[in-house]
């Protein structure tokens, strides 16, 4: 019980604190009806964390995923980082080269692209000079045409 005790003092981790909690009270010898309202949770994981509990001890509580490993180490997306805050324009196909270049990674999704311009503070929109959209002769002559026919604006409709 000591163990348990420390561990939930100790546990930052809500998901495991949540188990602990459930079992410490088990122990204390609260319902499940009881424990079900305060923390919120079934009487199937209480059984179950309490059950772990009895075999493995606080092991059993813990979190067994410990997440994937990254394709860029801490070192070299901190190199990356550093060249994307000295450039003055960004370019999300000049990003992706210089990482397969310097590195061989090429990332499945360019949401990883997306949030190591995040991580250095620069908005993936911000990748384009202007609106790809936008070009000036078109609008020139789209408006002339717009004229020449006699079109009116809003503002000169009666509604």
């Amino acid at each position: 019980m000591e163990e348990l005790s420390q561990f939930i003092q100790d546990n930052p981790d809500s998901r495991e604190l949540k188990r602990a909690l459930a079992v410490q009270m088990v122990l204390q010898e609260y319902r499940h009806w009881q424990i079900q309202n305060l923390l919120q949770v079934s009487s199937g994981f209480i059984s179950k964390w309490t059950q772990a509990y009895e075999q493995q001890g606080v092991k059993g509580l813990r979190l067994r995923y410990k997440g994937s490993v990254g394709y860029l180490d801490a070192k070299q997306q901190q190199a990356l980082l550093e060249w994307l805050k000295q450039k003055n324009y960004w370019d999300l196909q000049e990003l992706q080269a210089h990482i397969d270049e310097q590195y061989g990674v090429i990332f499945q999704s360019n949401q990883s692209y997306y949030e190591l311009f995040y991580k250095a503070d620069i908005s993936w929109k911000k990748t384009q000079k202007c609106n790809p959209k936008k070009d000036p002769e078109l609008i020139e002559k789209k408006t002339r045409d717009y004229s020449l026919v006699g079109g009116s604006t809003s503002r000169d409709r009666i509604w």
